[in-house]
């Protein structure tokens, strides 16, 4: 039976696709995945077979043990499974394809063998092409102190079909502000005068919580 995060975020993400291939990474809305957020992650191809974190829920940093943001996928396979994690990356990006992969943690006398979940599905940039990846980890059984790395058990690679038509309209949520989980920070303008040795890449979450503000004062 499929886990319900790893449901909610799958039948998100073909609501979203419609009649394309692959979904834009600019239309995912947490708020359509409420009850998943703590499970998934965006995923950034870095190089071939390679993608990293740019955003993760709690579940994934609870089982690192600290966050994982900017960290590879492979940083919660063991050494022997990340060639095959590595393979399917590149099927999620190049073919595009959905991946299901069966993951089972490391066993001892004092630690019982875990079992976890893991789905990646493609998305598109908006520079149009496949680059990013909305995805979903679930553990189940997990004791002993972080970290825990899992090992590759099976991997279930589904090509996408080209559909018809690009055109879907996509679904918008109103009301409040969205759980910012899974949103990016917009790269701001930044001057060449304005910018610090502090300033990075655009790539620092801006969801400050409103307790978190500057405040300059006229003694500074």
């Amino acid at each position: 039976m499929k886990h319900p995060a790893i449901a909610q975020i799958e039948a998100y993400w073909e609501a979203l696709r419609g009649d394309r291939q692959t979904p834009l990474r600019s239309e995912v809305d947490p708020r359509g995945i409420d009850r998943a957020l703590e499970n998934a992650f965006i995923l950034e191809r870095i190089a071939p077979g390679v993608a990293r974190f740019r955003l993760a829920g709690m579940h994934l940093n609870d089982l690192m043990g600290m966050e994982v943001r900017g960290m590879p996928l492979t940083s919660f396979i063991t050494p022997d499974g990340r060639d095959r994690i590595s393979h399917a990356l590149e099927h999620v990006f190049e073919q595009p394809a959905k991946a299901h992969i069966l993951l089972s943690g490391e066993s001892s006398f004092a630690r019982p063998s875990a079992e976890a979940e893991l789905v990646l599905l493609p998305l598109r940039s908006d520079l149009g092409d496949v680059s990013r990846a909305i995805g979903c980890l679930v553990s189940h059984g997990i004791k002993g102190k972080p970290p825990h790395r899992f090992t590759v058990e099976d991997v279930k690679l589904e090509e996408l079909n080209q559909r018809i038509s690009d055109a879907h309209p996509v679904r918008q949520f109103g009301g409040a502000s969205a759980e910012p989980m899974l949103r990016e920070a917009q790269k701001p303008f930044v001057g060449a005068k304005a910018r610090t040795d502090g300033a990075d890449d655009g790539e620092r979450d801006v969801n400050i919580p409103p307790y978190l503000r500057l405040v300059h004062t006229r003694d500074e």
